[in-house]
């Protein structure tokens, strides 16, 4: 049995609410509506550490008085050890850049297996500077660079310095003291894949390890912070206060390298979706809420307003979209306490919702979850997969032509035939071998096109399917036409993985990235999306999370949507 099919039988013995199917939730437009939920990966990582009692130790802190030098971090998390190494180097301003192509950095991480003896992490600077062309083994997990956010990192160094806090609002605009350019693991660059941090013992659930890199990262830059306004102010320096570190978090820019990964992963894809749909149905069965469960939704409804409140961007189509769901929450919030009173009151509230845009809509899937903790944060463990589907040449093509019916009638509403349902392409760049998205021109990025056209791809499958009798074999079926055993094996998958395939055309002219990234950062537990396009955004991560000496189970509770009146 699948974990897909586990989670549903599992489902089928509570009180039934049907799933929303995947022809609702897998379209871009509601995929790029999603907020961070209590079962994204940052909140079950700060769960699972709080209920271990993980501690974190500051093993090495060699810096000089500009903060130069390295440092080194150690965690036990289910009874291994890790070990966050940081490098800091000076970097010229006209070298500051936050693109893929950038080849010096405000400071470079890596993700030790165990604990470094001083030769590794002598060693681990040569490579670790370098970035993606150094060259790794199997002890390091995570690889990371990060830019300081040059103007709020000054401002708070020289409020410290002279004794004083820095300014709220400021803190408030920027929200972290750096970002994060990239963070990468699972056996890029001679890293340890996956696997073998599995057969070590290692956590499963996804990201797990690329989480624990950036909240420690942001340890890491308090630290930092304090220690160079300490160097700067002598005795009358202070330090940033636990309330101001608690509301900072780790910025984050990134772009089409991330995009393509729900595409290429559909089993993961589909674990998320159904962990998140799974989740939803069970508290939308509850039949009513207690008291404590209507104080805790109410909580959480004010938070909400306040994240609203704060959160701007400069783009401004997406300022736009802000504005409008600012007006949407205000009518609906009015409602929450009443609604609660009734029967099934997070399915009343969900139905509520419903009247209102995908953003209202993927926002209130976010209230009605934080609150229910206690039904819902096991799925969080459920969320991996063990990818290696295989083609079932055996399958009949009458089966093959069922299954196309059932999860690919939505390629119907697309005439793949218009120039305007491929004008884009996606493809990887020769310089940094990272994801691209261009304009069409015929041969031009023939040998380098990633395989993202689906519904062009099960179009093409469906009309050579053509005359071919139900009890003929895909394996014959194959043996004439090649071309199409990709596109085979994928029907095949998602018959058993629905959640797994987007429902919308990606080479359309009117394809916005922004949506795949929002989606995906979503479950990493990302906050406060600020596009600079529709196709890179810049986030929050850890923003609102407790710090590592105030971590515990109650404080790895308090950081749902964060915004910063709490600490001002």
């Amino acid at each position: 049995m699948t974990r897909s099919q586990a989670l549903l039988r599992e489902h089928a013995t509570r009180p039934e609410i049907a799933l929303r199917p995947p022809s609702t939730i897998m379209r871009l437009e509601r995929m790029g509506s999603f907020f961070p939920t209590r079962l994204s990966f940052l909140r079950s990582l700060l769960r699972d550490m709080a209920a271990e009692g993980a501690c974190v130790d500051r093993l090495v802190f060699e810096l000089d008085d500009n903060g130069f030098g390295e440092a080194a971090y150690q965690v036990h998390l289910r009874g291994r050890a890790y070990t966050l190494i940081a490098y800091t180097s000076p970097l010229d301003e006209d070298a500051r850049t936050d693109r893929v192509i950038a080849e010096a950095w405000d400071a470079c991480f890596v993700l030790f297996d165990g604990i470094p003896k001083k030769k590794d992490i002598d060693e681990l600077r040569q490579q670790a500077t370098r970035q993606e062309a150094g060259r790794f083994n199997d002890r390091v997990l995570v690889l990371s660079r990060a830019n300081k956010s040059v103007r709020l990192f000054e401002h708070v160094l020289e409020a410290l310095a002279d004794g004083n806090q820095p300014d709220g609002k400021a803190l408030a605009d920027i929200g972290y003291l750096m970002r994060t350019t990239a963070v990468y693991g699972n056996g890029k660059f001679g890293l340890a894949d996956r696997a073998h941090v599995l057969r070590r013992g290692g956590p499963s659930e996804p990201f797990r390890l690329e989480m624990l890199t950036v909240w420690l990262i942001r340890e890491f830059t308090f630290d930092l912070v304090d220690h160079i306004a300490r160097k700067r102010g002598g005795s009358g320096a202070v330090a940033l206060a636990a309330p101001l570190r608690c509301q900072l978090g780790i910025g984050n820019s990134t772009g089409l390298g991330m995009a393509p990964f729900l595409v290429e992963h559909p089993q993961l894809i589909n674990n998320w979706m159904l962990a998140r749909e799974t989740a939803l149905a069970r508290v939308r069965a509850v039949q009513l809420a207690s008291a404590s469960m209507r104080e805790a939704t109410l909580r959480c409804t004010d938070q909400i307003s306040r994240h609203l409140s704060a959160w701007s961007t400069e783009d401004a189509r997406a300022q736009a979209r802000i504005d409008a769901l600012r007006h949407e929450w205000k009518r609906f919030a009015f409602q929450v306490g009443r609604t609660l009173a009734v029967e099934r009151p997070f399915d009343a509230l969900v139905r509520a919702s419903e009247r209102g845009s995908s953003d209202l809509q993927e926002l209130v899937v976010a209230l009605v979850l934080e609150p229910n903790g206690a039904l819902v944060d096991g799925l969080s463990h459920c969320m991996d997969a063990n990818e290696g589907f295989l083609l079932d040449p055996s399958m009949p093509v009458g089966t093959l032509r069922s299954f196309l019916k059932s999860h690919y009638a939505w390629c119907e509403a697309f005439d793949v035939q218009l120039a305007s349902s491929k004008a884009m392409v996606w493809y990887v760049s020769e310089e940094k071998f990272e994801p691209r998205l261009g304009e069409r021109r015929e041969g031009a990025n023939d040998n380098c096109e990633m395989l993202h056209g689906v519904a062009h791809a099960i179009t093409e499958l469906n009309a050579d399917l053509t005359g071919w009798g139900s009890e003929i074999l895909v394996a014959e079926f194959l043996a004439r036409h090649p071309q199409h055993r990709n596109a085979v094996r994928r029907v095949q998958l998602v018959a058993r993985y629905p959640y797994g395939e987007i429902r919308d055309n990606l080479l359309d002219a009117g394809v916005r990235p922004i949506d795949l990234l929002r989606c995906k950062l979503s479950f990493f537990g990302a906050s406060r999306f600020d596009p600079r396009s529709d196709r890179w955004t810049r986030i929050t991560l850890f923003a609102g999370a407790p710090c590592a000496a105030d971590l515990t189970p109650q404080t790895a509770e308090d950081c749902f949507l964060p915004s910063f009146d709490q600490a001002m």
